[in-house]
């Protein structure tokens, strides 16, 4: 399905007559439940049905992909842009041969992050080869593991992981409503049913991924070589995957013991504060591309971010490491972002 409104006629207006015409109850559910949120605006929507009831079915074949809804309200992008197929980067995705879905959907990770030679020549040396770009999703468990792997050098894309996570700990009905409240509004509910998996799992893949790009090997001791994480801010590798471990009853992989946190390095390098991705996005006048908290989307727009400071020159620094033995975690800029919290409790 897809669909351009270029009229003035009111956004609710057409969902309504939109969702009484279809008969699907997923398609029903997606578009009663927006009605009421939407702004009259032009938007385009770009949208991919199934008729499988399963939440949790097998890897999906050519005939029964499950709804991979992917809305672009409120985008800034160019007309060319198109939303990835997230059972494409999970590596199950079975239309790869239909025209249609390649018109609708990119399969290109590096996609809307090419870089013009002549727009780096400020670039410094980087201490390490290779610079994964983390953004996780999900507050009471890991919803969503996207990492995109990107040269130092050439400020090229090399490739991209990116896996959808089932919590480990949580009832069906209450990782229904979880997924319904965090990706029903942007479509995407669906594929995250069909191809989340167990977080023991995704690491499990995710290190054979590290291991196929000569990252990491578990016999040196099993931390990453010439390469650094990147993430915008630190709840990432300082809260968030150490608390999903200890709920999945793994150790704390030590590849997750330093990273950059690109808000540190934004406010020494420019001088100036970013609390957020949309923050420093706004004040390096790049537009926002596709979803913001869909995970696959951000991990974009902060690499994004990450490409225009090393053209600008900026140097990424390891800004926080985590004591094997005591877990502590040291952070090494005294010019840093403070959480708002504690800001707070010091003033």
């Amino acid at each position: 399905m897809a669909f351009v409104n270029s009229t003035r006629i009111p956004v609710s207006r057409i969902f309504s007559f939109c969702s009484r015409s279809l008969s699907s109850p997923i398609i029903n559910l997606f578009f009663n439940s927006t009605l009421h949120h939407l702004p009259q605006c032009n938007f385009s929507i770009v949208a991919q049905f199934s008729s499988s009831p399963s939440p949790s079915p097998p890897p999906p074949s050519s005939s029964s992909l499950s709804a991979a809804m992917n809305t672009q309200l409120g985008s800034r992008s160019s007309s060319g842009w198109r939303p990835m197929c997230l059972y494409y980067t999970q590596g199950k995705c079975t239309q790869m041969d239909d025209p249609s879905h390649l018109e609708k959907f990119n399969h290109d990770c590096s996609r809307d992050l090419q870089v013009n030679l002549a727009d780096i020549e400020k670039k410094c040396s980087q201490d390490v080869d290779f610079l994964l770009v983390l953004d996780l999703e999900g507050k009471v468990e890991i919803l969503e593991f996207p990492v995109l792997l990107m040269d130092a050098k050439s400020l090229g894309v090399v490739d991209f992981f990116h896996r959808f996570v089932r919590p480990s700990k949580m009832s069906e009905q209450a990782i229904n409503k979880y997924i319904e409240g965090k990706y029903g509004e942007i479509g995407v509910d669906r594929v995250w049913h069909d191809t989340a998996q167990p977080f023991e799992e995704v690491i499990q893949q995710f290190e054979a991924w590290l291991t196929q790009h000569h990252l990491w090997e578990k016999k040196r001791g099993g931390c990453l070589t010439r390469a650094s994480f990147v993430t915008c801010g630190n709840w990432d590798l300082k809260t968030k995957v150490p608390q999903q471990c200890m709920v999945s009853g793994i150790k704390l992989p030590p590849y997750f013991m330093e990273w950059v946190n690109l808000k540190d390095v934004y406010l020494n390098f420019y001088e100036r504060e970013a609390r957020g991705m949309m923050s420093m996005m706004k004040q390096l006048d790049i537009p926002l591309l596709g979803s913001h908290h869909l995970g696959v989307d951000d991990t974009k727009n902060i690499a994004r971010v990450l490409q225009h400071m090393l053209a600008d020159g900026a140097h990424m620094q390891i800004t926080a490491r985590r004591n094997l033995e005591s877990q502590k975690v040291e952070f090494l800029f005294e010019n840093r972002i403070e959480h708002p919290r504690r800001h707070a409790a010091l003033s």
